[in-house]
């Protein structure tokens, strides 16, 4: 089954890609590698802000996670074409969360599950750090970036 089959099958839309608001790219390849940008969690189309565990909580920004890790794949099918060439190396999730806040993993489950049930366990499982922060760009709840590897031509 291809990627996009298995989209259509859980209901998951991935959206335009985003132009960067600064002087960087969203995806950059070198060899097998394909690095991500960071990507911010969204609700409609707009950032959410705040301190989760504070104004944020961990079942919403659950949610973000999983949203951002949905616009990460949009970045990689822009930046390659197709989904169906890609497994997961690392994923890094930022937390933007209030002092007393642990449950940072938790929230960066969000995009590790939405991920494995796109790609599947051999190619969406990944290494990864779940990172709780004093504040983001824009002042986002969430925040993930990405290492992808290219695996092979498309079936």
């Amino acid at each position: 089954m291809s990627v996009d089959d298995r989209l259509a099958e859980l209901h998951i839309v991935i959206p335009e890609t985003t132009v960067p608001v600064a002087n960087y790219v969203t995806a950059r390849r070198t060899g097998d590698l394909l690095f991500l940008s960071g990507h911010l969690g969204k609700h409609d189309g707009a950032v959410v802000t705040g301190r989760v565990g504070e104004d944020v909580d961990t079942d919403t920004a659950y949610a973000l996670a999983r949203g951002a890790a949905i616009d990460l794949l949009g970045t990689a099918r822009a930046a390659l074409g197709t989904l169906d060439t890609i497994a997961v190396v690392k994923l890094t999730g930022f937390v933007q969360s209030a002092p007393t806040f642990t449950e940072q993993s938790a929230v960066i489950n969000g995009a590790s599950d939405l991920l494995v049930a796109v790609l599947g366990p051999d190619r969406g499982r990944h290494a990864r750090s779940a990172i709780g922060v004093a504040q983001l760009p824009l002042g986002a709840a969430v925040e993930l970036e990405a290492i992808f590897e290219v695996v092979g031509a498309p079936a």
